[in-house]
Protein backbone atom coordinates (compact mmCIF):
# COMPACT_ATOMS: atom_id res chain seq x y z
CA UNK A 1 0.00 0.00 0.00
CA UNK A 2 2.43 2.56 1.01
CA UNK A 3 4.16 1.57 -2.67
CA UNK A 4 1.25 2.67 -4.28
CA UNK A 5 0.71 5.77 -2.32
CA UNK A 6 4.22 6.75 -3.42
CA UNK A 7 3.73 6.06 -7.20
CA UNK A 8 0.24 8.08 -6.82
CA UNK A 9 2.21 10.84 -4.92
CA UNK A 10 4.90 10.84 -7.31
CA UNK A 11 2.44 11.00 -10.30
CA UNK A 12 0.44 13.55 -9.44
CA UNK A 13 3.93 15.61 -8.72
CA UNK A 14 5.43 15.13 -12.14
CA UNK A 15 2.10 16.09 -13.73
CA UNK A 16 1.47 18.64 -11.61
CA UNK A 17 5.03 20.07 -11.59
CA UNK A 18 5.05 19.95 -15.76
CA UNK A 19 5.35 23.70 -17.09
CA UNK A 20 3.20 24.31 -19.46
CA UNK A 21 4.54 26.09 -22.65
CA UNK A 22 2.79 27.87 -25.48
CA UNK A 23 3.78 25.86 -28.70
CA UNK A 24 6.00 28.38 -30.27
CA UNK A 25 5.94 28.74 -34.23
CA UNK A 26 8.64 26.81 -36.39
CA UNK A 27 11.40 28.74 -37.72
CA UNK A 28 10.05 29.48 -40.89
CA UNK A 29 6.81 30.94 -39.34
CA UNK A 30 6.22 34.47 -38.53
CA UNK A 31 5.82 35.08 -34.63
CA UNK A 32 2.03 36.56 -34.22
CA UNK A 33 0.99 39.66 -32.13
CA UNK A 34 -0.14 36.83 -30.00
CA UNK A 35 2.88 34.42 -29.73
CA UNK A 36 5.26 37.50 -29.74
CA UNK A 37 6.57 38.99 -26.38
CA UNK A 38 5.51 42.08 -25.06
CA UNK A 39 8.62 44.35 -25.98
CA UNK A 40 11.75 42.81 -27.75
CA UNK A 41 15.08 44.48 -29.26
CA UNK A 42 14.51 45.46 -32.72
CA UNK A 43 16.85 46.45 -35.77
CA UNK A 44 20.26 47.80 -35.27
CA UNK A 45 19.38 50.10 -38.26
CA UNK A 46 17.23 52.66 -35.81
CA UNK A 47 20.29 53.25 -33.92
CA UNK A 48 21.89 54.11 -36.80
CA UNK A 49 19.45 56.53 -37.90
CA UNK A 50 19.82 58.10 -34.56
CA UNK A 51 23.25 58.78 -34.56
CA UNK A 52 23.04 60.12 -38.22
CA UNK A 53 20.42 62.70 -37.13
CA UNK A 54 22.53 63.78 -34.19
CA UNK A 55 25.43 64.00 -36.71
CA UNK A 56 22.92 66.06 -39.01
CA UNK A 57 21.76 68.66 -36.17
CA UNK A 58 25.90 69.20 -34.76
CA UNK A 59 26.77 70.08 -38.58
CA UNK A 60 23.57 72.29 -39.05
CA UNK A 61 22.38 69.90 -41.95
CA UNK A 62 19.14 70.84 -41.40
CA UNK A 63 18.01 69.04 -45.00
CA UNK A 64 19.78 65.91 -43.58
CA UNK A 65 17.76 66.03 -40.25
CA UNK A 66 14.67 66.64 -41.00
CA UNK A 67 14.66 63.78 -44.15
CA UNK A 68 14.23 61.43 -40.97
CA UNK A 69 10.34 62.81 -40.33
CA UNK A 70 7.37 61.94 -41.67
CA UNK A 71 5.12 64.21 -42.79
CA UNK A 72 2.18 63.90 -40.24
CA UNK A 73 5.25 63.71 -37.52
CA UNK A 74 4.32 65.41 -33.76
CA UNK A 75 6.88 66.71 -31.92
CA UNK A 76 6.26 66.89 -27.45
CA UNK A 77 8.53 68.03 -24.86
CA UNK A 78 8.33 67.30 -21.46
CA UNK A 79 6.33 70.47 -20.65
CA UNK A 80 3.80 70.18 -22.52
CA UNK A 81 4.85 72.29 -25.69
CA UNK A 82 4.33 70.20 -28.76
CA UNK A 83 4.71 70.85 -33.02
CA UNK A 84 2.60 69.41 -35.15
CA UNK A 85 3.75 68.04 -39.24
CA UNK A 86 6.84 68.02 -40.72
CA UNK A 87 6.82 71.95 -42.07
CA UNK A 88 6.01 73.32 -38.39
CA UNK A 89 9.14 70.90 -37.06
CA UNK A 90 11.19 72.07 -39.74
CA UNK A 91 10.69 75.93 -38.97
CA UNK A 92 11.44 75.45 -35.08
CA UNK A 93 14.41 73.53 -35.55
CA UNK A 94 15.95 75.44 -38.48
CA UNK A 95 15.57 78.66 -37.04
CA UNK A 96 17.02 77.89 -33.92
CA UNK A 97 19.77 75.66 -34.60
CA UNK A 98 20.60 78.24 -37.58
CA UNK A 99 19.80 81.42 -36.03
CA UNK A 100 19.72 80.35 -32.13
CA UNK A 101 22.56 77.83 -31.64
CA UNK A 102 26.07 78.81 -33.17
CA UNK A 103 27.45 74.86 -32.17
CA UNK A 104 25.73 71.73 -30.96
CA UNK A 105 27.52 68.76 -29.67
CA UNK A 106 26.45 65.05 -28.50
CA UNK A 107 28.74 62.58 -26.35
CA UNK A 108 28.36 59.70 -24.09
CA UNK A 109 25.51 58.59 -26.55
CA UNK A 110 23.39 55.16 -25.63
CA UNK A 111 20.72 54.49 -27.73
CA UNK A 112 18.35 51.18 -27.50
CA UNK A 113 16.08 50.30 -30.82
CA UNK A 114 12.81 47.82 -29.41
CA UNK A 115 9.58 46.55 -30.64
CA UNK A 116 6.64 47.35 -28.93
CA UNK A 117 4.12 44.34 -29.85
CA UNK A 118 1.58 44.79 -26.40
CA UNK A 119 1.47 48.27 -25.65
CA UNK A 120 1.23 48.00 -21.70
CA UNK A 121 -0.15 51.56 -21.14
CA UNK A 122 -0.45 54.34 -23.87
CA UNK A 123 2.82 53.87 -25.45
CA UNK A 124 2.01 52.89 -28.86
CA UNK A 125 2.92 49.54 -30.78
CA UNK A 126 6.09 49.23 -33.27
CA UNK A 127 9.53 50.44 -33.42
CA UNK A 128 10.99 53.26 -30.41
CA UNK A 129 14.53 54.38 -30.48
CA UNK A 130 15.00 55.52 -26.85
CA UNK A 131 18.18 57.86 -26.96
CA UNK A 132 20.56 59.53 -23.96
CA UNK A 133 23.03 61.94 -24.49
CA UNK A 134 24.79 63.99 -23.13
CA UNK A 135 24.57 67.76 -25.43
CA UNK A 136 26.66 70.78 -25.25
CA UNK A 137 25.46 74.31 -26.74
CA UNK A 138 27.01 77.34 -27.31
CA UNK A 139 24.19 79.99 -28.09
CA UNK A 140 25.18 82.82 -30.72
CA UNK A 141 24.90 85.24 -27.49
CA UNK A 142 27.86 83.80 -25.91
CA UNK A 143 26.93 81.54 -23.17
CA UNK A 144 26.20 77.53 -23.38
CA UNK A 145 25.19 75.01 -21.36
CA UNK A 146 25.44 71.41 -21.24
CA UNK A 147 23.42 68.58 -19.61
CA UNK A 148 21.78 65.21 -20.74
CA UNK A 149 18.76 64.92 -22.64
CA UNK A 150 16.38 61.72 -22.99
CA UNK A 151 14.67 61.13 -26.11
CA UNK A 152 12.21 58.97 -27.88
CA UNK A 153 11.86 58.63 -31.70
CA UNK A 154 8.90 56.70 -32.92
CA UNK A 155 8.82 54.98 -36.19
CA UNK A 156 5.91 53.99 -38.63
CA UNK A 157 5.92 51.29 -41.37
CA UNK A 158 7.98 53.30 -43.39
CA UNK A 159 10.68 53.63 -41.31
CA UNK A 160 9.79 57.59 -40.90
CA UNK A 161 9.89 58.98 -37.56
CA UNK A 162 6.10 59.85 -36.66
CA UNK A 163 6.47 60.77 -33.04
CA UNK A 164 9.32 62.52 -31.06
CA UNK A 165 9.55 62.79 -27.42
CA UNK A 166 12.04 64.79 -25.97
CA UNK A 167 12.91 65.05 -22.30
CA UNK A 168 14.67 68.29 -20.99
CA UNK A 169 15.81 70.86 -18.38
CA UNK A 170 14.90 73.97 -19.77
CA UNK A 171 16.47 76.17 -16.61
CA UNK A 172 20.01 76.04 -17.99
CA UNK A 173 18.63 76.31 -21.66
CA UNK A 174 17.43 79.41 -20.95
CA UNK A 175 19.71 81.11 -19.02
CA UNK A 176 22.38 80.53 -22.15
CA UNK A 177 20.03 81.83 -24.22
CA UNK A 178 20.61 85.44 -22.30
CA UNK A 179 22.79 87.74 -23.87
CA UNK A 180 26.30 87.83 -22.08
CA UNK A 181 26.97 91.37 -20.27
Amino acid sequence: MKKLFLVVLCAFLFVGCKKETAAEPAANEPKTAESASPVEFADAKYTEIGKKAMAAMASGDMDGWMSNFADNAKYYWNGGDSLVGKPAIDEYWRNRRLNVVETISFKNEIWLPIKINKPQQMEKPGIWLMGWYEVTAKYKGGSSMTQWMHILYHFDENDKVDEVNQFVDRVPIMAAMKPKK
